[in-house]
Order: C-alpha cells, then structure tokens, then sequence
C-alpha cells in the first residue's frame, strides 16, 4: 500500500485553513465583545467602564466634525452632556489585521443630551488594538445617515 502525499497533503491544508478561520472567528468574537462593552458603557455612562474600554490614545470623532480625546469623551458621558437612552447597532463588520481592528456598523438611537430627547441614525468606523490582551478603542468615526 502505497502512502498517498495528495491526500494527506490536502488533509494538511484543509486543517490549516480550518485553524485560521477558527482564529480569525474567535478574535472577531472578541471584537464583537469590545463593541457591545462599548455600547453597553455609553448607555450606562459609567466612568470607570467607559475608561477601560477605551485606549489612552483615543480619537473621538463626531458625526458634526467634532474630535476629542478620552478625557473629553468619558467626560461628556458621565456629565450627560452625551447620554444615550436607547442604541441599535445594524449591519455589523469586523475586519482583524494583527493587532487591529476594524469594526463598520449602523448606529440607531434616541438620545437625551443635556435634557434635550432627540434621534441619531449614524454609520460608525471604530478601529481596535488589542493591549495588555484586550481590545481597547482607539479610533472611532462618524458620519449621518442618509435616506
């Protein structure tokens, strides 16, 4: 009986390829984790969660071309200045590269900035590096939602 290379050779890269996917399915389960810590902290507009999720580095950029730092936007939160009662993410994609990620969605909500109710109907842009093993927000982009 004769060894047969093609078959175990394609064994061999069958499970390679099946490995990868399971990584890569793993990492962007992760990701996924980050973003819903994310949203659940903007709703919650708990300090201490809106600091861990977020890098140092953070650049915040709003739908209306307003940019802040981490300092700025965790404090935005906690004041109320920024309050979300209510957000829907739609449309989700993650792409992983190494230690960065890129994460597209559709963002729906009702807000109660300052007292004042209103709605936003975004597309968002977060990016993500993995730090100390975990996923921190360091990036994130707006743009309004059109018709």
């Amino acid at each position: 009986m004769a060894f047969n290379y093609r078959k175990y050779s394609l064994l061999f890269i069958f499970s390679i390829l099946a490995a990868m996917v399971f990584a890569q399915s793993k990492k962007e389960a992760q990701v996924a984790a980050a973003v819903e810590q994310l949203k659940q902290a903007m709703l919650s507009g708990e300090k201490t969660a809106l600091e861990a999720i977020t890098a140092n580095e953070l650049s915040y950029g709003h739908s209306g071309g307003h940019v802040e730092g981490k300092a700025e936007f965790v404090q935005k939160f906690v004041s109320g200045q920024s309050d979300f009662v209510t957000m829907e993410l739609k449309n989700q994609t993650i792409s992983i590269s190494g230690n960065t990620a890129i994460v597209r969605h559709e963002l729906h909500g009702t807000t109660n900035d300052n007292n004042k109710p209103g709605e936003v109907h975004l597309k968002i842009l977060l990016v993500w590096q993995k730090q100390n093993g975990g996923w921190k927000l360091i990036a994130r982009q707006a743009v309004k939602l059109t018709s």
